[in-house]
Parts: structure tokens; C-alpha cells; sequence
């Protein structure tokens, strides 16, 4: 994302706190039973996690798993007041870790993929439309026009001789938001983790942004529910569809949990980098599946800012070798709920 983000003799690799922003899908799981399955819960990034495996050596890896989430927080999380993202937006420090890099990166790359449909650069607006963890502003036309230029100013990475990674900024007022990147990513650290442990048959859910690997003993794959968008944000949990996930990620982002209203019109989490406005096309949700978590959390909001009509042509245009396996669009037409599956999620769903 954040555009001319120049890494400097620093390796790219190639999915906000955190993504909350994202929708909710529901873990359907249910272990048939030839080897004990092991359930691991907690919260983690201001949500939840749930992670169900299989283990011959029985381990339980709770206490590794809070570690880790433990860790990325002081990393990524904005809701940490000492966190390293929070300490480099207020300019305390400018040296950041292999791992802030990486998401920076990953960030920035995204940014060129959905041509600005995806930018962390958009920290300072987002708080002032109230959806982090600053009260909602009065924004005129003037604040506005002054966030968005902090907004599209250059962020960059440079690496010195001793391997110090410094986070250079054109304008001190940029802030990063890493919320619509960091969930889907602590998934995959996770993931990794599981796997350093040998563990080959893993479902990970946190907040409702889920990996899979391998399946249940019987052989069948996990089966991940698809939330159906509520009327409102206190609206009951049901599910749209259910789909088989083996050896991928599933992630969900809506605009019906996260607004607020004022003055009969309600105001979108989903805030669109080109206006620094909340979105208000009539696309209510979109799931995306692909092989790493992170991935699928960032193309899911870069969807939510196209609309449908963008959306479908962007993936339509998109090269064979993209690492998008489905997408599953809901989106209100005239008061009514209808879909729209791609191909490759069509053939995941359970019949």
C-alpha cells in the first residue's frame, strides 16, 4: 500500500488494531473423532481466537500461541498505547522491526495491485471518522483536505550497515493503519507456528479471519461458515452459505457491524483512500479465499472500496496466476440481499 514506500537493501516478501474492521466468519468445525482433537481458545487484537488441531504428541501450545499474539500486539496494535506502531505514528522512534517492515511492505504492495483502492497511509482519517481509537471529529472540508494530503504523503524504509530498519516519512503528520492487514497476518504467524510444531491439520479463527490446513481425521475438509449480512449492527448471527477450506484462507469484510448514523444516514468503517470518505455503494460484505490470510484481509477491504461493479472487473482482469481461489460478494438491491459467487467459490461450497 502506502505508495512510494522505497525499501532500501531491504528484502520484500509478499496478508485492521487491528482489522476489526473486517465481517465475521463463523468457525462450523466439527471434529470427527479418530485422534483427540485439541481446542485452544482466548482473545487476542480486541477479539477472539479459537484454534482446533491435531497432534499424535498431544502438545498444548496455548501458552506459545498467546506469546505470539502477545508479541504482535506491542507490534501492530494501535489500541496499545506503547505499541511500535503507535510509538512511530506520534514520531517517538523511526527504527522498526523486520516485522513492522513486512507489513509496511506488504502493505505497499497492495496499494499498486488495487491501484489506491488499499492504503495504511489513512491512520489520521479513519480516527477522525471515530473508527480507531480516537473520538469522531467534526470534519470540514478544509480538515479533510488537509488529512488526505498527510494521507498521500511518501513513507519509506531505509536499511543501514548494521541492519537497523529506519521508517522514513515525508510529513510527520502521516500516520499507518495497519487494521485491514494485521488480523489476516497474525493468522499466518500462527499458521506458521502450527507448522514449526510439525502440525499438518489446523483450523486458526481470529475475529473471524481463518486458515486451514490439512482436515479432519476422517479425511474431510473443514467446513467454515459465511456470515449473512444483519440489518443493523445488533442484528442476530446467521449464516449465508458454508464452504470446504483445505490448505487456504477465508476472510470477511462488511460495512453492516461497524458504522454510525447521524442524521438518518449511516457512516461506513470502510473508509475509500481516494476521498477519505466512508464508502456508500450498496456492497454489504465480501469474503475472499486464498493461500495466506493476509492476503485475502486486504484484497476483502480493497473490494469493499471498489463496489461490485469494480470489484468483479478488477478480478475478471486479474492475471491465472493471482492468489485469489473465490470471492463471495453480498450487496443490497432495492432492500433485498442478493449474491454473487465467483466461479472458484461456487465449487467450495457445501452442498
Amino acid at each position: 500500500m502506502c505508495e512510494q514506500y522505497q525499501s532500501r537493501a531491504f528484502g520484500t516478501k509478499m496478508p485492521g488494531a487491528f482489522c476489526f474492521l473486517a465481517g465475521w466468519v463463523m468457525l462450523l468445525a466439527s471434529c470427527a473423532r479418530q485422534d483427540e482433537p485439541i481446542h485452544l481458545q482466548g482473545e487476542a487484537q480486541g477479539t477472539y481466537y479459537s484454534i482446533t488441531y491435531f497432534d499424535p504428541e498431544g502438545r498444548d501450545l496455548q501458552p506459545q500461541v498467546d506469546s505470539l499474539l502477545q508479541a504482535f500486539d506491542q507490534t501492530a496494535s494501535l489500541w496499545v498505547e506503547e505499541s511500535l506502531l503507535r510509538r512511530v505514528n506520534s514520531n517517538k522512534t523511526d527504527t522498526v522491526s523486520p516485522l513492522f517492515a513486512d507489513l509496511l511492505q506488504k502493505s505497499a504492495a497492495i496499494r499498486r495491485h488495487t491501484d489506491g483502492s488499499f492504503d495504511c497511509r489513512v491512520g489520521r482519517i479513519v480516527q477522525a471518522w471515530g473508527f480507531s481509537f480516537k473520538q469522531r471529529e467534526e470534519l470540514s472540508t478544509a480538515t479533510l483536505d488537509s488529512l488526505m494530503l498527510y494521507s498521500h504523503a511518501a513513507v519509506w524504509l531505509d536499511t543501514l550497515d548494521d541492519g537497523t530498519i529506519l521508517l522514513r516519512k515525508e510529513l510527520p503528520e502521516t500516520e499507518l493503519d495497519f487494521n485491514a492487514i494485521a488480523q489476516g497476518y497474525s493468522v499466518d504467524l500462527l499458521a506458521g507456528m502450527m507448522e514449526q510444531y510439525g502440525i499438518e491439520n489446523y483450523l486458526i479463527d481470529v475475529g473471524g479471519e481463518v486458515r486451514g490446513r490439512g482436515g479432519k481425521p476422517d479425511g474431510e475438509p473443514w467446513t467454515v461458515g459465511i456470515e449473512k449480512p444483519a440489518a443493523d449492527k445488533y442484528g442476530g448471527r446467521e449464516i449465508e452459505t458454508a464452504i470446504a477450506l483445505k490448505n487456504a484462507s477465508v476472510v470477511t469484510s462488511g460495512s453492516y457491524r461497524k458504522y454510525y448514523e447521524k442524521e438518518g444516514t449511516r457512516y461506513s468503517h470502510t473508509i475509500d483512500p481516494a476521498t477519505g470518505r466512508p464508502v456508500t455503494h450498496s456492497l454489504l460484505s465480501v469474503s475472499v479465499v486464498s493461500s495466506e490470510a493476509w492476503y485475502a484481509d486486504a484484497m476483502a477491504t480493497a473490494f469493499m472500496v471498489m463496489g461490485l461493479e469494480k470489484a468483479l472487473k478488477f478480478i475478471a482482469d486479474l492475471p491465472e496466476d493471482t492468489d485469489i481461489q473465490g470471492a463471495a460478494f453480498i450487496y443490497d438491491s432495492a432492500g433485498t440481499n442478493k449474491t454473487y459467487y465467483t466461479p472458484g467459490f461456487r465449487e467450495k461450497i457445501k452442498q
